[in-house]
C-alpha cells in the first residue's frame, strides 16, 4: 500500500487555520481520500493532557526551554499513536501545526537555541515530516483581536505580547524562505474562500490531487 500524504498548516494566532483544515479535509475525502484530520499540541490522548499544561496559565510559566521539550514530547507521542500508522496505512494527514511551530514560538520567538530544536527534530521526526506545509500569513495585530474572540480560547500564548507575535510572523516567513520546496505562504487576509480556494489550488498542484 502506499503510503499516504503528510500536510501541516502554520502560521500566527488567529489566521484561520483550523477553519480551512477542516474545509481541506472535505476536499480530499470528497476525491476519495481517507483523510486524518489532527491538530499539535495534542491529537493523541496522551499529548492532549501536555497540551493543557503547554497552553494555559500565565505567560511565563514556562521557559522557552522547557516549552520546547513539552511540545517534542507531545509531538512524539502524536507521532507514535496517530500520524505514523495513519500515513502507514495510505491516509492523508492534515494536521494543525507541527515542527514547524516550534521553530517559530519557542525557537524565532522565543529564543531557543536553534540547534537543539535542530537535534529534538531529528531524534523525535525521524523520517515523518510534511509533504507540505501551508503556511496562513496574516497581521498579527488582527490576528490576536480575532483570537480573543473566540469562545473558551486558550491565551498563554496569546498574551505574550505584540513583539513576540511580530517575531512569530517573520519565523515563520522565514522557514517559508528556507524550504520553498516544501514550504507554501497563503494569504489569509481574504475570504474564507479566497482562502480555500489558494489551499486547494496548492495542495493540487504541489501533491497532484484531482477532484
Amino acid at each position: 500500500m502506499a503510503r499516504g500524504r503528510f500536510i501541516t498548516f502554520e502560521g500566527g494566532e488567529g489566521a484561520g487555520k483550523s477553519t480551512q483544515l477542516k474545509r481541506l479535509a472535505a476536499r480530499l475525502d470528497g476525491a476519495g481520500l481517507q483523510v486524518v484530520a489532527t491538530r499539535e499540541p495534542g491529537g493523541s490522548p496522551g499529548a492532549e493532557s501536555i497540551r493543557e499544561l503547554v497552553l494555559n496559565g500565565a505567560a511565563d510559566r514556562w521557559s522557552p526551554v522547557t516549552e520546547t521539550l513539552l511540545m517534542y514530547a507531545a509531538r512524539r507521542d502524536h507521532i507514535e499513536r496517530v500520524i505514523r500508522p495513519a500515513l502507514e496505512r495510505g491516509a492523508w494527514v492534515v494536521c494543525d501545526r507541527f515542527a514547524d511551530s516550534t521553530r517559530a514560538y519557542q525557537g524565532a520567538a522565543g529564543g531557543t537555541d536553534p540547534a537543539l530544536i535542530a537535534a529534538l527534530e531529528a531524534h523525535i521526526l525521524e523520517d515523518t515530516r510534511p509533504d507540505l506545509t501551508l503556511i496562513f500569513d496574516f497581521p498579527p495585530e488582527t490576528g490576536l483581536a480575532r483570537a480573543a474572540a473566540r469562545p473558551g480560547a486558550e491565551m498563554r500564548f496569546e498574551s505574550k505580547g505584540m513583539a513576540f507575535h511580530e517575531k512569530l510572523r517573520e519565523g515563520f516567513l522565514a522557514i517559508a524562505r528556507a524550504e520553498p520546496e516544501r514550504c507554501a505562504v497563503i494569504d489569509a487576509q481574504g475570504s474564507i474562500e479566497a482562502v480555500d480556494a489558494a489551499v486547494w489550488t496548492t495542495v493540487q498542484a504541489r501533491l497532484a490531487v484531482h477532484g
